[in-house]
């Protein structure tokens, strides 16, 4: 009955077709060899330009800045690393991965999503992940146009 308020899907010659729903506009992205949800800011007209150009240019940002993110993972993994070994943690009832140089984390890495939105009034786009070390949080590697811009802690997927 109410079809006619229904948004048309839009077809993006790079990411595919977008569906809008749930204030975003839904689809995939290949990142990693692998295809995780994608949702990017915009209308309910249309997917917003200058998000649905991020959101092109992030698996190429992806692998510009995958060393910078591999450190920046080490770097969240290692404190957890240092309490189990001193003893002021549990040990996991999994093993802790063992992660010597940043580009061991990768096989305890997984990518959960990717959103292009403002945060902080700034378009940046995201990527969820889920780490073996840290089952409680999901993080964020964020990124703009031209840079890795931080792993944040611990994010809300959209």
């Amino acid at each position: 009955m109410f079809g006619f308020f229904r948004t048309l899907p839009v077809t993006d010659a790079e990411l595919g077709v977008l569906s809008h729903s749930r204030a975003r506009w839904r689809g995939q992205l290949v990142l990693e060899g692998g295809s995780v949800p994608l949702a990017i800011a915009g209308g309910r007209d249309a997917p917003d330009p200058q998000a649905l150009a991020l959101a092109r240019g992030l698996p190429a940002a992806w692998s510009r800045h995958r060393e910078a993110l591999a450190q920046a993972l080490m770097a969240h993994y290692a404190p957890y690393q240092e309490a189990i070994a001193a003893g002021k943690e549990d040990p996991p009832i999994d093993p802790l991965p063992v992660v010597v140089r940043p580009s061991d984390v990768w096989p305890f890495v997984k990518l959960l999503a990717a959103s292009v939105a403002p945060i902080d009034r700034k378009l940046v786009a995201e990527v969820a992940l889920a780490t073996a070390w840290d089952d409680e949080h999901t993080l964020g590697a964020r990124f703009d146009a031209s840079s890795f811009l931080e792993l944040n802690g611990s994010i809300l997927q959209r």
